[in-house]
C-alpha cells in the first residue's frame, strides 16, 4: 500500500512540482513590490488556474501519446514534422533563454560569497559559476539528478530559517505598500514572471510514465503538483516583501543581506545550489536534443549548449526580471498555443482552446511592443 502512494502519488508530485520550483520565484517578491500585492494576488489567481488549465490539457494529451517522447515529439505525433520542428527550434530558444536567468542569478550569489574575501568584477564570478557547470555538462554526471530532492529540502528549510531569524523584524504593513508611481509596464510586469514561474509541463510525461498502468491518478498528481508551488510562491512573496519592503531586490535573497547579517551566507549557498542543480539538468537536457534529435556530435552539442548563454551574459543580457518576463510571455506563450492546437486535434473543447489562445497571443504581443518600445 505504501509503495502503491509513494508511486502514484509522492515521487511523481516531486517530479512536477520539484521542476515548477526554479529560478522563477526569485524574482516574485521584487515584482509584488513594483506592481503592488493586490494586482500580484490578481494574477496569481488568474494565471495559476489558466497554468492548471495547461498541465491538466498536456496531462491528457500524454495519455494519448506513446511514451517516452517529450514536448518537440509530442508536437510532431499530433501536428506532423513541420510543427514539430518549429517546437524543436522554441525548444532551443526557450532552454538558451533559462540557462541565462540561471547564470544571471547564480552568479549573482557567487559574488556575494566570494567578493567580501577576494573581490573582482561580476562577469569574473560569472564565468567561475558557468565554467563549473559546463564542465559537469561535459562529462555529463548524472548524479546531480538524483540531488535535486535534497536540494528543494534545502530550499524549504532556509525559508523556514529565514522566517524564524527575521521573525522580529517582520512587517506585516510592508506587503501592502502601494507603489510610489504609477507605470504602464508595471501593470503587466507579473504576468510573465508568474507564467514562468508556475510553467510545469516538462516533466508531466515523465511523471505519466513513473505512474505505470493505473493513469487515472495523473489528474490528482498534477492539480497537488502545481498548487504546491502557488502556495510556496505566495508566502515566499508575503515572507520577504514583510521583511524587506521597498528595499526589496529582483533577485529576493540578495536583498536580505542586510537583515540576516552574517547568517546571509547560508541562503546565498542555498540559492546557488538551487540554481546549480537546475541550471546543470537543463544544460544537460538540451546537450541531449543537440545530439539525439539533430545528430551533433557530442563536443558541437556541448559548445553550442554552454557557449551561447556566456556570450549573451558578456554581451550585456544580465537583466533578470526583463529575460524571465520574456520567457514567460512570449516563448512559453508560443508553447502554450502549441499545447492547445494538439487538444484542438484531439477533439478538445473549443470553449477552453480559443480563450486560452487569445491570453496567450495577447501576452506575446505585449512582450514583443514592449521590448520594441
Amino acid at each position: 500500500m505504501y509503495l502503491s502512494f509513494f508511486r502514484k502519488y509522492l515521487y511523481p508530485v516531486v517530479v512536477i512540482s520539484g521542476s515548477i520550483i526554479g529560478v522563477g520565484f526569485f524574482s516574485l517578491p521584487y515584482v509584488a513590490m513594483k506592481s503592488g500585492i493586490w494586482l500580484t494576488l490578481f494574477y496569481f489567481f488568474i494565471l495559476s488556474i489558466i497554468v492548471l488549465t495547461i498541465h491538466l490539457i498536456f496531462a491528457e494529451i500524454s495519455l494519448k501519446t506513446p511514451d517516452f517522447k517529450r514536448f518537440p515529439g509530442f508536437v510532431g505525433f499530433h501536428l506532423g514534422e513541420k510543427w514539430k520542428n518549429f517546437a524543436l527550434f522554441s525548444t532551443i530558444i526557450s532552454s538558451y533563454a533559462i540557462l541565462l536567468a540561471y547564470l544571471i542569478v547564480g552568479s549573482e550569489f557567487l559574488k556575494n560569497i566570494l567578493q567580501p574575501y577576494f573581490g573582482g568584477e561580476s562577469f569574473i564570478y560569472a564565468i567561475i559559476y558557468f565554467s563549473f557547470i559546463s564542465a559537469i555538462i561535459w562529462f555529463g554526471i548524472k548524479a546531480v539528478e538524483k540531488v535535486e530532492l535534497w536540494v528543494l529540502c534545502l530550499l524549504f528549510f532556509s525559508i523556514i530559517f529565514i522566517f524564524i531569524k527575521s521573525f522580529w523584524q517582520i512587517n506585516i504593513s510592508n506587503v501592502f505598500i502601494l507603489p510610489t508611481s504609477f507605470s504602464f509596464s508595471n501593470l503587466f510586469l507579473p504576468y510573465g514572471a508568474i507564467l514562468f514561474s508556475l510553467w510545469g509541463v516538462t516533466l508531466i510525461p515523465e511523471a505519466e510514465e513513473m505512474i505505470g498502468k493505473d493513469k487515472r491518478s495523473i489528474k490528482k498528481v498534477v492539480i497537488i503538483s502545481t498548487l504546491i508551488p502557488v502556495v510556496f510562491y505566495i508566502f515566499f512573496t508575503f515572507l520577504i516583501l514583510s521583511i524587506t519592503g521597498v528595499n526589496t531586490t529582483e533577485s529576493a535573497f540578495i536583498g536580505l543581506a542586510n537583515h540576516l547579517g552574517n547568517f546571509s551566507i547560508i541562503i546565498f549557498f542555498t540559492g546557488m545550489f538551487t540554481t546549480i542543480t537546475a541550471c546543470i539538468a537543463q544544460g544537460l537536457t538540451l546537450k541531449k536534443v543537440f545530439n539525439y534529435d539533430l545528430k551533433i556530435k557530442k563536443w558541437q552539442a556541448f559548445v553550442m549548449t554552454c557557449s551561447v548563454p556566456m556570450i549573451l551574459f558578456l554581451m550585456g543580457f544580465n537583466s533578470f526580471i526583463e529575460l524571465i518576463s520574456f520567457i514567460g510571455g512570449v516563448l512559453l506563450g508560443i508553447n502554450g498555443i502549441l499545447i492547445l492546437l494538439i487538444y484542438k486535434k484531439i477533439g478538445g473543447k473549443k470553449i477552453i482552446i480559443y480563450p486560452l489562445a487569445l491570453i496567450f497571443l495577447l501576452g506575446i504581443f505585449y512582450e514583443i511592443i514592449y521590448k520594441l518600445i
